[in-house]
């Protein structure tokens, strides 16, 4: 079954899902009030060196300082000589930086002195005089002939260096040189625009989301883009027709009555991605819990037993749980740390091929992670680059009600507080009458099960205690008013 990308467009934001063998494997969000920034090339002015973390915070023109550490720096790596961060910057300097990793969180976003232009089949760093190539092109006979064909394209006495990206991969050189045109012309305006700005001033902003997928994610196991949005249809058709000719037919412009994404339940699928809970074919599930620090996947056989015994029971969930966790990696665009806990398994055998096929699904992805070996527990630990936000961040915002916990107190719980609340202040003030401000469901336990024990303590600090509903308050909330 072919491949598909559809790209569902309005006023407010694009949303882009890649369809494999029937399958909804990555959604892409990017709103208009809060696109990525990643790519975006600044000149910045530093406001802040820290001497003691080896960084600097740099303000680029956003709400939340950039921060620059003196790894990513380009003059240090370049010249080796492990000057401190001090001795490179001071408050009040321009530089020219690029993000390389989104505002996450309460964290700015982080950002280098390297700078790299990315075309659809090369990578631009104007700084450099190299020629790389892609790790994802795994032979090496292959990656030493693409690096000799750039090589022989670019004059030596031009300064600049490439990285060959894995589409590049059975290219023509007249394609190639198209791309290495376009990346100059990107670099000589961009230093062009640098010379008059004053900082802090954006320089160079990367295509939108349905631009940067044509140019990244199309190659030749897409068989069709199909677009809900006139306007972003020609704009397709225009990019393509001047620098992926061979995208251009496959583009088509979806004009149904249903929803593009409702035909192909793409809608449903998100909702699943945003649950904690994922159900497997075969019984079990998995939990998956995203938080600051890391994510876990939890893997548990739920309602399946095995054909023959409870060693096959679990193998069969693991070996599902691998690939659903593999497409639940890309589809919620998790990064970061992520700990794997697959049911324990006594079996070596059985461990080796597990995580063997946990592998091989996760090959498919174009992320780049670092992985490795199981332990006895049966736990798998993994990093996935994190360069934007998760799904769950983009669509979603803590519970205000559980601040993220993930629980409340209970009504019975609130309604001791209270009480104690209530003798505390009865103590310390000489008040006519005491009321109780809460939710609908303490107010009910209170003149219910809890009604003796309030009029005990009514007794005790010799005070009348009324009662008042605060539809507003969540059920933690509460007040005690001194009348």
């Amino acid at each position: 079954m072919s491949n598909e990308i559809l790209i569902n467009v309005t006023p407010q934001e694009t949303r882009v899902a890649v369809i494999e063998e029937g399958v909804v494997q990555e959604l892409h969000v990017e709103r208009s009030s809060s696109c990525g920034l990643v790519g975006n090339i600044y000149l910045g002015r530093v406001s802040r060196v820290l001497p003691g973390m080896q960084s600097a915070f740099v303000d680029i023109g956003l709400e939340r300082a950039a921060f620059l550490h003196v790894d990513d720096i380009w003059e240090q790596r370049a010249n080796g000589d492990g000057k401190p961060i001090e001795k490179i910057l001071f408050e009040g300097q321009s530089v020219l930086v690029q993000v390389i990793k989104d505002m996450i969180g309460t964290k700015g976003a982080r950002i280098s002195t390297k700078i790299s232009i990315a075309g659809r089949l090369l990578v631009y760093l104007p700084q450099e005089a190299y020629i790389g190539v892609s790790l994802r092109i795994e032979s090496e006979s292959d990656r030493e002939t693409l690096r000799e064909r750039v090589q022989k394209l670019v004059p030596p006495e031009e300064k600049g260096g490439f990285i060959i990206r894995t589409l590049a991969e059975g290219e023509s050189d007249e394609n190639f040189l198209a791309d290495i045109d376009y990346l100059k012309k990107i670099w000589a305006d961009l230093q062009e625009r640098a010379l008059s700005a004053s900082p802090p001033s954006l320089l160079y902003q990367d295509l939108n989301l349905s631009l940067r997928v044509l140019r990244d994610l199309v190659n030749d196991e897409v068989s069709r883009i199909r677009v809900d949005s006139r306007e972003t249809f020609q704009k397709l058709v225009s990019f393509s027709g001047s620098y992926i000719r061979s995208a251009r037919d496959r583009i088509e412009r979806y004009s149904g009555e249903r929803p593009l994404f409702e035909l192909y339940g793409v809608e449903e699928e998100i909702e699943r991605a945003l649950a904690r809970r994922v159900d497997l074919k075969s019984g079990g599930y998995l939990i998956i819990d995203q938080t600051e620090a890391l994510t876990t996947v939890d893997v548990n056989t739920g309602g399946f037993v095995g054909h023959r015994n409870f060693d096959d029971t679990i193998f069969k969930t693991n070996l599902e749980a691998a690939h659903v966790i593999a497409r639940q990696l890309r589809l919620r665009n998790l990064g970061g740390i992520i700990i794997v806990d697959f049911i324990d398994m006594d079996n070596v055998e059985h461990r080796d091929a597990v995580l063997n096929e946990f592998r091989k699904a996760l090959s498919r992805d174009h992320t780049r992670m670092t992985m490795s070996e199981m332990t006895s527990l049966g736990l798998v630990e993994m990093t996935r680059k994190r360069t934007r936000e998760s799904l769950a961040h983009v669509l979603c915002e803590t519970c205000p009600t559980c601040h993220g916990r993930g629980e409340i107190k209970t009504a019975q719980t609130v309604c001791y507080e209270i009480m104690r609340d209530l003798l505390r202040e009865a103590r310390q003030f000489d008040a006519r009458e005491y009321r109780i401000l809460a939710s609908q469901k303490v107010v009910d336990l209170f003149l219910d099960e809890e009604s003796q024990s309030l009029a005990q303590l009514a007794d005790f600090i010799g005070k009348p205690i009324s009662l008042q509903v605060e539809s507003v308050y969540s059920q933690e909330q509460y007040d005690v008013v001194l009348m």
